[in-house]
């Protein structure tokens, strides 16, 4: 799944935290995420859906129905990958999946460098994303610029994801950074970043398209009735 993958390390790290919200009674949106050159996309982007109900998290490709999907159920220590074509769902061990999330956490921050020496400044200019008035903000440190958009109309703070942050490694190995998030008034809609890694910048912009507050149904958060369930390969 690419959501882990190495590949993608930088983007998925600060998707987690662009991510970064909730409320018990859970919600859904749909996000695309860009890489840029010198300003302008490389391509149509990837388009992501997530569903989140309290500790449960289940992440999918947007616009694909029927697609391969994860399911992250926090609350039980349980992770499975559903495969629809298969009608099969592999259960992934949640330690080794967590190790792997806490060592990419690490790596990207490691990559970043000086997260403590962080500071963050309003914008002037105000938008509006998915529908929603947004206000900005650029959180600024050594080796990494965010432009962060932030809707307060919503009933979600950037600050109440935190299980998914902890059990990633993202609070721990992202520090300051993660701190100035947190610190925003709003949930994030937009989040551009600029990372200096190895003297080479990596330019990328999530922006969710549609948002809905509310809670997902139960069932998509549980491996479907009839399916064979198959332990991952080690």
């Amino acid at each position: 799944m690419s959501f882990f993958g190495r590949a993608h390390l930088i983007q998925t790290i600060l998707m987690a935290l662009a991510l970064a919200a909730s409320e018990p009674t859970g919600f859904s949106f749909d996000q695309t995420t860009v890489v840029l050159a010198q300003g302008a996309p490389t391509g149509p982007g990837v388009r992501s859906r997530v569903y989140c109900s309290g500790r449960k998290l289940r992440l999918e490709p947007g616009g694909a129905p029927d697609s391969p999907a994860l399911i992250l159920r926090l609350d039980l220590g349980r992770a499975w990958r559903l495969d629809p074509e298969a009608h099969r769902a592999v259960e992934i061990d949640a330690e080794r999946l967590r190790a792997r999330s806490q060592s990419d956490a690490s790596v990207a921050a490691g990559l970043m460098g000086g997260l403590e020496d962080v500071r963050t400044r309003p914008l002037d200019a105000r938008r509006t994303i998915a529908g929603l008035a947004c206000r900005g903000f650029r959180i600024t440190g050594p080796s990494v610029t965010m432009e962060v958009w932030v809707a307060e109309a919503l009933p979600l703070r950037a600050d109440a994801f935190a299980d998914f942050l902890e059990w990633s490694g993202a609070a721990q190995a992202l520090g300051g950074l993660l701190a100035e998030i947190r610190r925003l008034p709003g949930f994030p809609l937009e989040t551009r970043a600029k990372v200096s890694v190895l003297d080479q910048v990596q330019d990328t912009v999530s922006t969710i398209t549609a948002i809905h507050v509310g809670a997902p149904p139960p069932a998509l958060f549980e491996v479907p009735a009839g399916w064979r369930v198959v332990s991952e390969p080690r």
